[in-house]
């Protein structure tokens, strides 16, 4: 697949220099016999670009004036893909002036046109029966994720205002390294030059972002990955909790879907989960949300509550009261 596609590129560029060329002359110069090259165009065509065709003696091949911009070459199973992430950002509500989501919604309605021909009715089929929930989530300015990417792609310290939890102002001079997109939020990860160490941004609370055009030398990432990272922080405070639950893997991901929990199936009927919790009542709401048995591995006060809390749960229901009265 990779040397068709490098081939058709190949022949793309070739044609776009607004020549004409014989078969024979491409074929040479892209290496292929004649019937490949045919087939090759065919794909072009496939992909909506109009190559004109003359045969016979002097004949030749030539791409249509005004199509030197290429739509985008993506597959039955990409096109979807795309059209889906588009909708899901999209559904994250409310959108501010310039944010990722409004980006999201207008290049949503506009996917089809950059396609191949022949994907293009079957992207409008989705489109028409596709509905997503709108998610509230705090919204990032396109343009600020761009600024933020290109000073970690340059290795460029960034200053900007930072406004935390409790709304107060500081000036910031960081080095950026990884923007990562958790549980609907766009976190930074950067070291703080100021306080020299590492820190953790929400970057829907930074203003006035800008580049300093001063490199920096690159540190190692303080974990394995940047989302690695946040997550240790956003934890730190929680109870660190281990379930074995008898059910596939599957059922329990539903039941933890608004959970950050790591979720390992250990067979076909049972499901190992790690996750932390700011308390004991997380845990049991959304237990109740499965048909099957568990076990919990929590410190001894986690578990107290928990055993405290189904005692409540017996006493209210006894065996007695909960039979059906005779009709």
């Amino acid at each position: 697949m990779a040397d068709v596609t490098q081939r058709m590129l190949a022949l793309l560029s070739t044609l776009q220099t607004g020549r004409s060329f014989t078969g024979e002359e491409l074929a040479r110069r892209l290496s292929v016999s004649p019937r490949t090259l045919r087939r090759d165009i065919d794909r072009l065509r496939g992909y909506g670009y109009p190559v004109d065709t003359q045969p016979g003696p002097g004949g030749y091949y030539r791409l249509a004036s005004g199509r030197t911009m290429p739509p985008l070459v993506l597959d039955d199973d990409e096109a979807v893909a795309t059209l889906l992430a588009l909708a899901s950002l999209a559904a994250v509500e409310p959108s501010a002036e310039g944010g990722i989501d409004a980006a999201a919604t207008r290049a949503y309605g506009k996917l089809d046109q950059f396609l191949p021909t022949r994907l293009r009715p079957h992207i409008a089929s989705i489109r028409s029966s596709l509905e997503t929930s709108p998610q509230r989530a705090p919204s990032v300015a396109a343009r600020r994720l761009g600024i933020v990417a290109e000073a970690i792609a340059h290795r460029e310290t960034m200053s900007f205002t930072y406004t935390d939890a409790r709304g107060e102002h500081t000036e910031r001079r960081a080095e950026p390294y990884r923007q990562v997109h958790h549980l609907l939020r766009w976190y930074l990860l950067a070291w703080d030059i100021d306080r020299a160490d590492w820190r953790v941004f929400r970057l829907d609370r930074i203003t006035g972002a800008s580049r300093t055009g001063h490199r920096y030398e690159p540190r190692p990432l303080p974990a394995g990955s940047g989302a690695e990272y946040l997550r240790r922080g956003l934890n730190r405070n929680k109870e660190p909790v281990s379930l074995l639950v008898r059910a596939p893997a599957a059922d329990v991901a539903a039941a933890f879907t608004f959970q950050d929990a790591e979720i390992h199936s250990v067979d076909d009927t049972h499901t190992r989960i790690s996750l932390a919790l700011d308390s004991w009542h997380w845990l049991v709401l959304n237990l109740a949300f499965l048909e099957a048995d568990f076990e919990i591995d929590a410190a001894p006060h986690f578990l107290r509550a928990c055993r405290a809390f189904g005692e409540r749960l017996l006493a209210a229901a006894p065996a007695g009261r909960a039979e059906s009265p005779a009709g």
